[in-house]
């Protein structure tokens, strides 16, 4: 009751404290709203026109926040995107100028490594420079040894002899003539090249009488030959023509010896001449008999002993074919060994040693004394107890069906015509040459007809009678291709011929064919080898062989060859020594003044290979088994090259004894530019490429546009005469080194493939060494030879379309081969490859050396070759069988043996390739 009361008093109390209140509220509400109010009203139009002054301030084209008007308002959508993009390139710019100054470090870093090179570069400028000084100290002080160890040497003036030189001191007797005595060795130097003058006989009496052939024929080869001059005051030799006359001519000694003396050289004595007399039949007259000859050298078939000077004169072979090479269809071939005959004879002996051929009264002062002894009845009756005996099968007959050929007193006459003669050596394996039964008969026309003819067909010439002598028996070595045995050993005969081996037998068979080739069978050989026995006897050495002049084909060059990775990967595989010299030669033959009679021998006996007959090329082979190296004036090197004694590695060294080599790419190309284009640019950085010889075959030039490709070797583009497969094997100019790599246009072959090639080549230099290997063999229901491409482990010929070859080889096809074969090849546009096969290995008796396993090397998408032909196989066919008429015999031989590294089969390490072997 209490508290409500007081609240009522109270309440009446306060009535002006709550108006009060009230009004304060009010005034508190209405302030509040005043200020709302003036923010509200007067803020924005105070920033307007702060804004708006701002604004008027800046330029014109800088407005942000003033009025706007159209469009422009629009803008302002973009300015916080102007904002972030600010933002963006603010950032951007810091991070540039953090990589500038990380660049600007690195810069100082490299100039400060720059100058420290530049001190390196100038130190080993200055080393190099005292390096230089070094060697060419060291270069002079070794020019100076070899001056003071050394003479200087060089070629001896020419001293021209006077026209009427007094000539030499006359000998005590013409007979005792040698060399020495006889010969004016003044008017040959070692260095005059053997200049030999051939007399016109036509402007003598005696010309006139000679046989029409035999003097067409000398006059034929003489033109051709390299040492024939027409100048007679420079002539080393003078070759004087005086037989075989005509028939019925007979000129007396004394006019003929007339006649000689008459000669414009002939200088008193004829020192320096030589008199050739060629027979054409075996009863040729001994027309030199009873005639002084002076000083003159006299070469014919027919010798007394009182007549023939050793070692001055020359017995010569008979000039059977005069003007008509060998048919080689008609020459029996060498297998097999064994004939239908033993051996045969047939001839009939003239028994009065009297013969009107002679001076009745010369031939009486030559039988003064005892007469000799005679063994012609022991032979007959040995014989014939042989043929009764029947124990071989043989034919002696000493009695002629038809007339005798005329012969000298004593000698067994031949038999029959030429024709049927050849034809029963040809069932002979030996032909008996029964030697006249006067001893000082050594030789005679009708001896030396039977042993042509025995040569000719095979038949392995046996000879009763040792004091004979063979022609130029003084330079070959008559025992590899004929017996020759003591008459008194007659008995013995039958019991000799029956050991031989068969393998003794065809050795000289094919020994036989070989000088018969060589040294008898036609004019131009009879000619060159009378030259080649004066020149060797005086030592002079053989004059270069010709060289093919190659007629370069201009081209433009420069464009820049690619890299096939193809062609010059390699993989893992070392390939050796890498050379970055540029392109050199092959070191020359440097034996020409140095050879002596050591070398005879070798020279002229080394079958099949005419060494010294025919001028010497540059790089003259030499024989492996002799320990001498194709090329010679290299050397050996040491076989322990490595630390030691360990050898060289493979990487280290190419092989081989030659310290410096390269080859020679000859590519023969027919009109199929794009393919040779590029197979030239798959030769680019092939190691050891000296040049290449590009052989156009084609009568037409290659496009003027053609811009051929520069793969860091010179290019020789050489054009050939005609179109000739042969022209893959000419010995060119161009050709500066030993080693030859033959390969077809459209051969793709990889650079490690073509350097084993070449060591391989290194290692076996008289060898054919390539990639495509074939082989031979013989069809037995056809009874001929055939051609085999297939694959097979057995070869026996290397394709040269990517062969290496020695350029001795190029010499020897061109030029010495014979000519028939060169002709077939080009009959048929085909078989050259097997021509050359058969060259080495009918030379050397070695099959070549296929390497790698790969058989086909043709480019993908390059046109048909002439070998896809369906004729090229039956060519080919044709083309052995007739190379096997040339040479008597199959040359090929087969082997299973191929070379292939390890290092192309697994991949070592470089410190571990040590080895090359071969499997």
């Amino acid at each position: 009751m209490t508290g409500y009361t007081m609240l009522r008093n109270g309440g009446a109390g306060n009535g002006g404290q709550t108006c009060m209140l009230r009004w304060s509220n009010r005034i508190r509400l209405t302030w509040l709203s005043f200020t709302l109010f003036v923010i509200l009203v007067f803020f924005p139009l105070i920033a307007h026109y702060y804004l708006t002054t701002l604004d008027e301030a800046d330029e014109a084209g800088k407005r942000i926040f003033g009025p706007r008007v159209g469009n422009e308002l629009c803008e302002v959508k973009h300015v916080l995107d102007l904002c972030r993009i600010r933002e963006s390139v603010s950032e951007e710019l810091l991070q540039l100028e953090a990589k500038r100054q990380e660049l600007n470090s690195e810069i100082a870093k490299l100039n400060l490594k720059i100058e420290a090179c530049k001190k390196s570069i100038e130190n080993a400028k200055q080393d190099l420079l005292q390096l230089k000084n070094v060697i060419s100290q060291t270069e002079h002080s070794y020019k100076e040894l070899m001056a003071q160890n050394q003479p200087k040497l060089s070629l001896p003036i020419r001293l021209l002899p006077e026209k009427d030189d007094a000539g030499l001191p006359p000998p005590k007797a013409t007979r005792g003539c040698r060399l020495h005595n006889c010969f004016d060795y003044s008017r040959c130097p070692l260095t005059s090249g053997f200049p030999v003058y051939v007399y016109d006989i036509d402007q003598f009496v005696f010309g006139s009488y000679l046989d029409p052939l035999v003097k067409q024929a000398v006059q034929a080869t003489a033109r051709a030959n390299v040492y024939v001059t027409e100048n007679a005051d420079i002539a080393c030799l003078y070759v004087v023509l005086v037989g075989e006359m005509q028939e019925p001519v007979v000129l007396r000694p004394a006019e003929l010896e007339k006649q000689l003396y008459s000669l414009p050289y002939w200088r008193t004595d004829g020192h320096n001449h030589v008199i050739i007399n060629l027979s054409r039949k075996s009863d040729t007259q001994n027309l030199l008999y009873n005639v002084s000859t002076g000083r003159a050298m006299v070469a014919q078939s027919t010798f007394y002993a009182v007549q023939y000077r050793p070692g001055f004169d020359l017995v010569v072979s008979p000039l059977v074919h005069a003007m008509s090479e060998p048919n080689f269809m008609e020459i029996p071939p060498q297998v097999p060994v064994k004939r239908k005959y033993l051996f045969t004879f047939q001839g009939e002996k003239i028994e009065s040693l009297r013969s009107s051929l002679q001076e009745a009264r010369s031939f009486e002062e030559e039988m003064e004394g005892d007469p000799p002894a005679d063994y012609d009845d022991r032979i007959i009756a040995t014989l014939k107890a042989v043929q009764d005996s029947k124990l071989d099968q043989v034919l002696v007959e000493f009695t002629c069906k038809n007339q005798p050929k005329p012969s000298l007193p004593t000698e067994w006459a031949l038999c029959g015509e030429r024709e049927d003669r050849l034809e029963l050596l040809k069932l002979s394996t030996f032909a008996l040459i029964i030697t006249p039964g006067d001893p000082r008969l050594i030789i005679s026309s009708g001896c030396a007809t039977r042993l042509f003819e025995a040569l000719e067909v095979g038949a392995v010439p046996v000879v009763l009678g040792e004091q004979v002598q063979l022609p130029y028996q003084d330079m070959l070595q008559w025992n590899e291709a004929a017996l020759v045995v003591p008459k008194p050993r007659v008995t013995e005969v039958h019991f000799l011929l029956r050991s031989l081996s068969d393998s003794d037998l065809l050795a000289m068979r094919r020994q036989g064919r070989f000088l018969w080739e060589t040294y008898f069978s036609t004019a131009d050989s009879i000619f060159n080898t009378v030259l080649a026995m004066i020149r060797t006897r005086i030592q002079i050495p053989a004059a270069p062989i010709r060289e093919e002049a190659a007629a370069e084909i201009p081209h433009r060059s420069g464009k820049a060859a690619g890299t096939d990775p193809n062609m010059a990967d390699n993989g893992d595989l070392d390939l050796g020594p890498v050379e970055t010299e540029p392109p050199y030669a092959s070191p020359r033959y440097l034996r020409n003044f140095t050879l002596t009679v050591t070398d005879f021998y070798r020279s002229w006996n080394s079958a099949p290979g005419p060494f010294h007959l025919f001028p010497h090329t540059p790089f003259d082979p030499v024989l492996p088994s002799e320990a001498k190296f194709l090329g010679s004036g290299t050397g050996f090197r040491p076989i322990g090259g490595g630390a030691g004694g360990s050898g060289k590695e493979f990487q280290a060294a190419l092989g081989g004894n030659v310290p410096r080599e390269q080859f020679t790419v000859v590519m023969l190309t027919y009109e199929r530019e794009e393919v040779l284009m590029n197979s030239l640019e798959r030769l680019n950085g092939l190691p050891y490429l000296n040049k290449v010889v590009v052989v156009w075959n084609s009568p037409k030039l290659p496009s003027e546009d053609l811009l051929w490709p520069d793969i860091g070797v010179p290019i020789m583009v050489v054009r050939t005469e005609k179109n000739s497969l042969n022209n893959r094997f000419l010995p060119w100019n161009e050709i500066e080194t030993e080693a030859i790599l033959s390969i077809d246009d459209d051969a793709h072959l990889r650079h490690d493939e073509i350097m084993f090639g070449f060591r391989v080549w290194r290692e076996a230099r008289d060898r054919i060494v390539g990639f495509p290997g074939r082989y031979h063999a013989w069809d037995i229901p056809h009874q001929s030879w055939l051609y085999n491409s297939n694959y097979s482990c057995e070869l026996s010929m290397v394709l040269t379309g990517a062969a290496f070859f020695h350029k001795y080889y190029a010499y020897l096809y061109s030029y010495v081969m014979p000519q028939a074969i060169r002709d077939m090849v080009d009959e048929y546009i085909n078989c050259e490859d097997i021509a050359m096969n058969f060259l080495v290995s009918h030379i050397t008796r070695k099959p070549p050396i296929k390497v790698t396993s790969r058989w086909t090397f043709r480019c993908p998408g390059c046109p048909q070759a002439l070998s896809h032909d369906d004729s090229h196989f039956h060519e080919r066919h044709k083309c052995i069988n007739f190379f096997v008429k040339v040479y008597g015999y199959m040359p090929l031989l087969y082997t299973q043996f191929r070379v292939d590294s390890v290092l192309f089969k697994t991949r070592l390490p470089h410190d571990k390739t040590k080895c090359f072997k071969f499997i």
